[in-house]
């Protein structure tokens, strides 16, 4: 790491996480009997009943933003940053991530009269082509605090040796981010804190580039302030399809709150965390904190928080299966809130997590159950989506997604559900209903222009 000019906190952190992992303590599986549910969580809608919107434009006033920019969206074959990629047309204009999340920005300071500052956090991968299209945005300007953080890279773990990995095919490959829990070492060594703390700036709101629905919020800003809280957690009520992600427990021996993730549950407690009866509440990766808690904490403990290693198992090269199996070792943001004593979560609505992990999730985002407001809202009826399962054979590479949709992806407005199985090209103005199926025919096919897909596949002409 040195010979490659890593600094000495990346070095220190990188050291945390492999001694983590060399003595198995990553291992260690949060119990279901150590552990209480998180209930009773304040909703958007009941804390919005709550406080002066007046007032809550002072507390928005003083909070700063912070987006998590580090992904190249490579399960989708990308091979730039994420947030590059088209999510839909507004006005005519292509609308990547990028645009979207500026045009929140933009928003904000124009119609609230407030200097909300935007960082992202980039890795060494995605920041050359991000700033570009920042700095050809001719309304996009900002003085003071840095526009972008890059965040710490690490070597990926030779899973059989457990000695750096050697690719010299590609020898950038050989690294990889630690993970969005890097976020609190790379703000620590970027003097960041200090600078939004010479400017005025309390309060810092933490948010994936990918999640559009994660847009500043004065109503939470100002409940945050209220509840005089370090650190807050956006939490979003679980649905089957949300059973296997990261929730929020509490630590009975310490009554802190705490971030469970699927790996750290044991294979006896799989059930019981599965229930969302039981465990109700997602983490949304949507953070609050206070700057000065933050600032506190990370002197403690000098730069590096003593997070949960995630052990993430890949291959050196991601697009290829063959390649040397790697281990890439991670600790996740959310994770942080069981440092902080009277740390605290609230619910939020669907309108605030609109992830994009897949094409699938794509798919929904640039089809007409979506509306790209003039305030850069993806505005929907009830954000309650269609399950859709496209073939991943055709399907999962952006590149093969957009062969098979040239025109636009179909109408969803009134599909229940989508399943694409097999390789089918799309005219223009198709319409999906119900739970809308197409089966594999083994050889390419094609749904004709304003045709309407159905449980049956293409209904006949005469269906109506």
């Amino acid at each position: 790491m040195r010979d490659n000019g890593m600094s000495e906190l990346s070095i220190s952190q990188f050291r945390h996480l492999y001694d983590v992992w060399r003595t198995e303590q990553a291992s260690s599986w949060i119990r279901e009997d150590a552990v209480e549910p998180l209930t009773g969580v304040p909703s958007f809608h009941d804390v919005y009943e709550t406080i002066d919107h007046d007032e809550a434009v002072d507390a928005f006033a003083k909070t700063a933003f912070l987006k998590l920019n580090g992904g190249l969206g490579t399960s989708m074959g990308l091979e730039c940053a994420k947030s590059l990629l088209p999510v839909r047309r507004h006005k005519a204009k292509q609308m990547r991530f990028i645009d979207i999340i500026v045009g929140q920005v933009l928003t904000a300071r124009t119609r609230l009269g407030v200097p909300l500052p935007l960082t992202l956090m980039n890795s060494f991968r995605t920041s050359a082509d991000t700033m570009r299209v920042l700095e050809r945005n001719r309304k996009f300007h900002q003085e003071g605090i840095p526009v972008e953080i890059v965040q710490h890279q690490e070597p990926k773990i030779d899973a059989a040796t457990g000695e750096p990995v050697s690719w010299p095919a590609d020898p950038s490959l050989e690294w990889c981010p630690p993970g969005h829990g890097d976020l609190y070492s790379t703000i620590w060594e970027s003097g960041l804190l200090d600078r939004l703390q010479e400017r005025g700036f309390e309060y810092l709101f933490i948010s994936n580039s990918d999640n559009l629905g994660a847009r500043p919020s004065r109503t939470l800003a100002q409940h945050f302030e209220n509840t005089g809280a370090p650190f807050m957690i956006e939490v979003a009520t679980r649905t089957e399809a949300d059973r296997k992600g990261g929730h929020i427990v509490r630590d009975k021996a310490t009554g802190r709150l705490m971030l469970r993730e699927m790996s750290q549950v044991h294979p006896d407690d799989k059930s019981a965390a599965q229930d969302i009866a039981k465990h109700p509440y997602f983490n949304t990766n949507s953070i609050w904190i206070r700057i000065d808690a933050l600032k506190e904490k990370l002197v403690e403990y000098d730069g590096v928080l003593p997070l949960p290693v995630i052990r993430n198992h890949k291959t050196v090269d991601p697009t290829d299966p063959d390649s040397t199996p790697v281990i890439q070792l991670e600790t996740a943001m959310g994770a942080a809130i069981g440092l902080f004593e009277g740390a605290i979560c609230v619910q939020v609505d669907r309108m605030r997590f609109l992830p994009v992990k897949t094409t699938d999730d794509l798919f929904i985002m640039r089809s007409d159950r979506f509306h790209l407001t003039d305030s850069y809202e993806m505005e929907d009826g009830n954000y309650i989506f269609p399950n859709v399962s496209l073939d991943p054979r055709y399907y999962k590479n952006i590149a093969d997604f957009d062969e098979r949709f040239p025109y636009n992806v179909p109408s969803l407005a009134a599909a229940n559900s989508v399943t694409i199985e097999g390789d089918w090209t799309f005219g223009r103005d198709v319409i999906m209903f119900a739970d809308a199926h197409l089966e594999d025919h083994d050889e390419p096919s094609y749904v004709p222009n304003g045709e309407y897909v159905g449980p049956q596949g293409i209904e006949p002409d005469d269906w109506v």
